[in-house]
């Protein structure tokens, strides 16, 4: 394999292509590497953990086809730290030659027929507004859990609901919901489970596109952005029943600006440490913010608010009420209630594309 390119590109190439590889400990020492295959003036690089698969194309200069698997991080730390212009690349039986102006580097090279085949992504495909979907991430992906003890809980469920498709988290403490009508990704009834850590790798990437096309397989899904395909492993196992989370009325119902909340929330959780709760004490035209630290002191703050329904106190994770309140979009947002202990709703004043719930705390 032999090519030339500019350093820039494949810095980002290789950048990108590295974080599919795996950072554990694995039986197979191919996938602490990356796979470079030249075709013509094509070069593609690929990184993989086998659940997870980011593969990149970038142009070059090719001039002697070839495929070789080198190291990532150390690849990418050479071309890194190499000046800026053009970079040579030559590799031969088990070592790759990496050369720009003066500096010469040699790598030993890891066996390519050790590398793993890895799976085609299936042929339909349906493509997605990257902005839409993107924002979508943004709302759902952070609610699902990172205990990899409970796996399907690490997953964002992606289902048909009515005419479009619906986002659904979960960490058992919070749950998130966004549905995007109109896109018609899955048939009527089917749903996939998509570990929530390749959805927050696939939001990096979505920030400067404005289409991504979706493939979705029987055992994994694709997502290309430009030059870009990740490739996930789906999870295999059934979501928890979320519907019968949400209840059904509320009787007492919180408006307030969204803005306002989120300031006055992050000014009284300063003495919220630890696991101490922030206190939301609801009143006809206005809500306290309360925040008590035995150790420490305590803060309070009082904002406008329009209130429906009995008056009481309810307190929340002040982290988690926040992430929910950053993520509910509209200028008003809506909190509702059915007493201090039952999961409380917050949405948006504006659209009921999206709702966060959020279970209370026990003071």
């Amino acid at each position: 394999m032999k090519f030339r390119c500019e350093r820039d590109p494949l810095v980002e190439a290789l950048s990108n292509a590295s974080r599919g590889v795996t950072n554990r400990g694995s039986s197979r020492p191919s996938l602490s590497g990356l796979r470079l295959e030249l075709t013509g003036d094509q070069l593609q690089v690929t990184g993989s953990d086998l659940s997870l698969t980011i593969s990149v194309r970038t142009a070059v200069s090719g001039e002697r086809d070839g495929v070789a698997v080198v190291p990532a991080k150390l690849l990418a730390d050479i071309v890194r730290a190499l000046p800026p212009g053009a970079v040579t690349f030559e590799i031969d039986d088990d070592e790759a030659r990496i050369g720009s102006g003066r500096s010469k580097f040699a790598v030993r090279t890891i066996p390519a027929h050790e590398y793993p085949q890895l799976p085609e992504p299936a042929n339909s495909s349906v493509s997605l507004n990257a902005a839409e979907f993107a924002d979508a991430l943004r709302q759902v992906v952070s609610a699902a859990s990172n205990d990899e003890s409970r796996q399907i809980l690490t997953g964002v469920l992606m289902a048909a609901e009515g005419d479009g498709l619906r986002l659904v988290a979960t960490d058992s403490y919070r749950l998130a919901v966004r549905d995007l009508p109109g896109i018609s990704v899955l048939a009527e009834g089917q749903q996939v489970l998509v570990p929530s850590t390749a959805l927050k790798e696939l939001s990096r990437l979505l920030s400067a596109a404005e289409t991504v096309t979706l493939r979705l397989g029987e055992r994994d899904v694709a997502f290309e952005v430009g030059d870009v395909r990740l490739t996930s492993q789906l999870i295999d196992g059934d979501f928890p029943n979320y519907r019968g989370l949400i209840p059904s009325a509320h009787p007492n119902r919180l408006v307030v600006g969204r803005e306002q909340l989120l300031d006055a929330l992050k000014r009284v959780r300063l003495l919220a440490k630890e696991s101490t709760p922030v206190r939301l004490v609801l009143k006809a035209d206005a809500v306290d913010l309360v925040a008590m630290s035995p150790d420490i002191g305590t803060a309070t703050e009082e904002i406008d608010g329009r209130h429906e329904g009995d008056e009481l106190t309810v307190a929340f994770n002040p982290e988690f009420l926040m992430a929910g309140i950053e993520v509910t979009p509209g200028d008003e947002i809506t909190l509702e209630t059915i007493d201090a202990l039952k999961p409380a709703l917050l949405r948006s004043s504006e659209t009921p594309d999206f709702l966060y719930l959020l279970m209370p705390i026990r003071v």
